[in-house]
C-alpha cells in the first residue's frame, strides 16, 4: 500500500513539474489565457462567456415601451 502511495505522489509531482516548465524556464513565463472573450475567433463570431452574455441580457432596455400601472 505504501508503494502505491509513493508511486502516486511521484507521478503527481512529475506531472506538476512538467506543467510548470514554461513558468520555470522562461523569464516572463505565464499560462496563456483561455477565457473565451480573449479568443480572437470567438470575438469575431460575437461569442462571449456566459457571465458576460447574462449581464448583457439582464440590462435595462432603453427603448422599451413604458406601461401604465
Amino acid at each position: 500500500m505504501l508503494k502505491v502511495a509513493l508511486l502516486t505522489a511521484g507521478i503527481v509531482a512529475i506531472s506538476i513539474a512538467l506543467l510548470c516548465i514554461k513558468l520555470i524556464v522562461l523569464p516572463n513565463g505565464k499560462f496563456t489565457n483561455s477565457h473565451i472573450s480573449d479568443n480572437k475567433e470567438m470575438r469575431k463570431r460575437g461569442i462571449h462567456c456566459v457571465q458576460s452574455m447574462d449581464k448583457m441580457m439582464r440590462r435595462e432596455n432603453p427603448h422599451k415601451v413604458k406601461e401604465r400601472v
